[in-house]
C-alpha cells in the first residue's frame, strides 16, 4: 500500500522558516518522483517543487525559487522541503504527492493532475 505522510507544518511569522517532511512507503523511488503541491483557499493547486530521487533532478516554481529547497533522504525514505524567507502568500495546505519517473522526465511534474498518490496535507500559515 502506498503511503505518503506529511509533517512539519505550523504557524510562522513572515521571514521565518519551516521544514516539511514527507515519509513515503509502498513504492520504489526508482519509479516515482515526489512533489510538494500547495493549495490556498480560493486558489488553484500549485506545484512548488519536485525531486526525482533516482537522478537528483529538481524543479522549483518561480514563486519559491531561491527560498525553498527540496531534498531526499535515502536512508529514511523521506523527502523534505526547507522553506526560508516565508511570505504571507505562502500560506496554504501543503501536500506531498508521487508522480511516475516517466511523467517527470517529460515535464509533467508542473501539473498537479499528473500526480498519482497524495498525502493528507499539512497546514502552513505565515503571519504578516
Amino acid at each position: 500500500e502506498v503511503q505518503l505522510v506529511e509533517s512539519g507544518g505550523g504557524l510562522v511569522q513572515a521571514g521565518g522558516s519551516l521544514r516539511l517532511s514527507c515519509a513515503a512507503s509502498g513504492f520504489s523511488f526508482d519509479d516515482y518522483a515526489i512533489g510538494w503541491i500547495r493549495q490556498a483557499p480560493g486558489k488553484e493547486r500549485e506545484v512548488v517543487s519536485c525531486i526525482s530521487p533516482r537522478d537528483g533532478r529538481t524543479y522549483y516554481a518561480g514563486s519559491v525559487k531561491g527560498r525553498f529547497t527540496i531534498s531526499f533522504d535515502n536512508a529514511k525514505n523521506t523527502v523534505s522541503l526547507q522553506m526560508d524567507s516565508l511570505k504571507p502568500e505562502d500560506t496554504a495546505v501543503y501536500y506531498c504527492a508521487a508522480i511516475t519517473v516517466a511523467a517527470f522526465r517529460i515535464g509533467q511534474y508542473r501539473f498537479s493532475s499528473h500526480y498519482d498518490y497524495w498525502g493528507q496535507g499539512t497546514q502552513v500559515t505565515v503571519s504578516s
